[in-house]
C-alpha cells in the first residue's frame, strides 16, 4: 500500500506551522510515506503572505512552501503535490486539483463568497474536502457545514479529538459524502498520523482526485 499525507503545513507559508518544507518532507520520507500534499493556508487563512502585494507576487509567495518541499522530495525520493486550505472564520476546506497557473488566472477568486468559491472550484475540476468540520476553538464562533458544496469530509484528523472525528463520520454518512483523513501536521513528529493509502501509486493530483472520487482510497491511522 502507498501512504499519503493529505493535510500538512509549511512554516514558509502557514503562520501556525513550526516546521520548514524540507524538514516536513524528510519526516514523511523517514516514516515510509509515498507522498505528501502540501496544504498551506490560503490568503483568507493564517498565512505569511503579504496580501497587500500584486496578485502575481501573492501567488508566487504562496507557492514557496510547496516548491521547496517538491525540490526536497525530488532529492530524497518522495512525491510532493500541491493543494491548499481555504478558510472562512475558522471553517476550512481542503482544495485539491487547482494549481499555481489556475490561481494566477483567477485574481478575483477571493471576491467570491465561501459557497460560491466551493461551487466554482468544483466546476473547475477540484476535489473539496471539509477539514475537521467539528473543530472547536476560542476563535471559532460557530460550526458551519457545507454538505451541498463539498465532495467529502475529513473524518479522521490526527489533531482533533475522538468526539470531533466521530461527529465528522456522522456528517459524511448522513449526506453520503466521500471520506478522507489527514494529520493537519504543523510540527513534524506527532504521536499519531493520518492519511490515505492506495494500492497504486498516485501519479498526479488529478490522479488522486479520480481515485478519491471512485473510492479507491483507504483511510489509515499510524501511531508512532
Amino acid at each position: 500500500m502507498y501512504k499519503y499525507e493529505t493535510h500538512c503545513h509549511t512554516s514558509e507559508v502557514s503562520k501556525c506551522s513550526h516546521i520548514t518544507a524540507e524538514d516536513l518532507v524528510s519526516f514523511y520520507k523517514d516514516e515510509g510515506f509515498s507522498g505528501v500534499f502540501i496544504t498551506d493556508h490560503f490568503f483568507n487563512g493564517n498565512t505569511t503572505v503579504d496580501c497587500g502585494q500584486k496578485w502575481e507576487k501573492m501567488v508566487e509567495d504562496f507557492c514557496e512552501g510547496f516548491k521547496k518541499a517538491s525540490k526536497k522530495g525530488s532529492e530524497i525520493g518522495i512525491d510532493v503535490f500541491f493543494a491548499f486550505e481555504y478558510s472562512y472564520h475558522g471553517t476550512d476546506v481542503l482544495v485539491y486539483g487547482l494549481d499555481e497557473n489556475w490561481l494566477l488566472n483567477h485574481p478575483d477568486v477571493l471576491q467570491l463568497g465561501t459557497t460560491d468559491f466551493c461551487d466554482f472550484a468544483r466546476s473547475e475540476g477540484a476535489l473539496l474536502i471539509h477539514a475537521h468540520p467539528y473543530r472547536e476553538a476560542s476563535y471559532i464562533d460557530m460550526i458551519r457545514l457545507f454538505p451541498r458544496n463539498v465532495d467529502g469530509v475529513e473524518i479522521y484528523n490526527a489533531c482533533r479529538t475522538d468526539f470531533e472525528n466521530d461527529r465528522a463520520v456522522e456528517y459524511a454518512e448522513n449526506y453520503g459524502l466521500l471520506c478522507s483523513a489527514g494529520t493537519d501536521n504543523h510540527v513534524g513528529f506527532r504521536e499519531s498520523l493520518g492519511g490515505m493509502e492506495f494500492n497504486e501509486k498516485i501519479t498526479s493530483v488529478s490522479d488522486f482526485v479520480l481515485k478519491m472520487k471512485t473510492g479507491k482510497g483507504k483511510i489509515f491511522r499510524m501511531d508512532l
